[in-house]
């Protein structure tokens, strides 16, 4: 569409969430690794603001979603008489939908109606082609490679300020490795992704006991994920570090970016790993993970999904759709410890452990 001529700039439209954001800023660093002169604005989520919002050569436009109405109205405000050569509709669902209205451009690219959730297809006018199904991240680069950006380069390069980075060298121990485990995945509706506290700290204690690793618990500042990090502590003891509601997004980067190994369910950290270049273990059992793992270790996958597809819906992987998530309690415990202690055996002796 603009092979021969590089739009002047871009709008970017992804507000949430943490992982799918991470996916998209390394889209819009192959976008901007070929045509360095194109301006990029994107509207994101406040929360996700907090972790890229500094970059400093994109403008970001933050998104509150819990002002409501008014949010709507501020971002028209803040997109009058602006004009884009092309909008990169990123972001299929009816909250993000109702911002396209208020961004002028020719060319309003979006998913194609298989993949556009909530109609999206009614507030764009270009759609990226359909695909067999893909990893998310393949999916959005088909919106880079639709407006004629052929190099797909893996960066992410998110800033950390010293402040971000001495925090985390504060729970560095020299021959000790860093093992970060982010223990549960953001809470949602019927989403059942979280392993067992039980089985966290017995891989905890693996890898303590096998490879003197420095363990460390992050997470948010909710009630499940407070009992989680408690529960752990208590079955692991005083050696363990329970940061669990305790850092800024900033602050979990470094923590993961210093870490040797990270642990942890389909969540946002996992694909804030990716960003840093740090070996993850994700477990998945709930949701599949040829659509959602983290991109740079899948080798590490612990995959229960078909397990659980059968187990839960009597069907197998290839009988139900790409995306289907299994909303059952029991699913993740069909994740065994004895796969995970194999995956954090394989990754350490990579790292020559």
């Amino acid at each position: 569409m603009f092979s021969q001529t590089p739009p002047e700039n871009i709008c970017v439209v992804r507000l949430s969430a943490i992982g799918d954001t991470c996916h998209v800023l390394a889209v819009v660093r192959s976008i901007q690794d070929t045509w360095p002169e194109t301006k990029i604005t994107w509207i994101i989520g406040k929360t996700e603001a907090s972790l890229l919002g500094d970059i400093p050569d994109i403008e970001f436009i933050i998104f509150d979603k819990s002002a409501g109405i008014s949010e709507y109205l501020a971002i028209r405000s803040k997109l009058a008489g602006r004009h884009f050569d092309v909008a990169l509709c990123m972001h299929p669902s009816m909250r993000a939908n109702f911002i396209l209205p208020f961004i002028k451009s020719r060319c309003k690219l979006g998913f194609d109606r298989a993949r556009a959730k909530d109609q999206q297809w009614l507030f764009t006018n270009k759609r990226i082609e359909m695909r067999p199904p893909q990893h998310v991240l393949d999916s959005l680069f088909q919106f880079a490679q639709t407006i004629g950006v052929r190099r797909r380069q893996l960066r992410w390069d998110i800033p950390l300020s010293p402040a971000n980075i001495e925090y985390a060298s504060g729970f560095a121990r020299p021959g000790k490795p860093m093992f970060l485990i982010s223990p549960c995945s953001s809470a949602r509706a019927r989403s059942f992704r979280n392993w067992s506290a039980e089985n966290y700290a017995a891989a905890a204690n693996h890898a303590q006991q096998k490879f003197d690793c420095n363990v460390i618990l992050t997470g948010g500042a909710s009630a499940e994920e407070r009992m989680f990090g408690e529960a752990i502590t208590r079955l692991c003891g005083p050696a363990l570090h329970d940061l669990i509601g305790k850092t800024s997004l900033k602050q979990l980067l470094a923590l993961i970016d210093q870490a040797a190994l990270v642990l942890t369910p389909d969540s946002g950290p996992a694909h804030m790993a990716t960003a840093t270049a740090t070996p993850v273990i994700g477990l998945y059992a709930a949701t599949n993970p040829d659509r959602v793992a983290p991109y740079l270790s899948q080798d590490l996958t612990v995959n229960a999904y078909p397990d659980a597809v059968e187990k839960f819906l009597s069907k197998r992987v290839d009988q139900v759709p790409f995306g289907e998530r299994v909303r059952d309690p029991a699913a993740m415990g069909l994740i065994r410890l004895a796969a995970v202690n194999e995956r954090i055996d394989q990754a350490f002796s990579v790292m020559g452990r």
